[in-house]
């Protein structure tokens, strides 16, 4: 997992997008939240959110990358 999160982050600040980290471990509402979010009981880290809007899982941010897709992935 962390090998995942340092590879969307690396990604980025490579290309200047803010993000914002949220540590589901520190909070369980959070954790909640996130799954609510993917629309999966049992997502796991990381996901992917822009806002309120969700927008995928690390297997498709990778993909979005590969495919040069990147800023309709996070709908920016």
């Amino acid at each position: 997992m962390k090998k995942k999160q340092d590879r969307i982050f690396s990604i980025l600040n490579s290309k200047s997008i803010p993000y914002e980290v949220v540590d589901i471990a520190q909070c369980v509402a959070s954790k909640d939240l996130m799954r609510e979010m993917a629309g999966n009981p049992t997502a796991l880290p990381p996901q992917i959110c822009n806002g309120d809007t969700y927008c995928g899982d690390f297997d498709s941010f990778e993909a979005a990358i590969e495919a040069e897709q990147l800023e309709e992935f996070l709908k920016i």
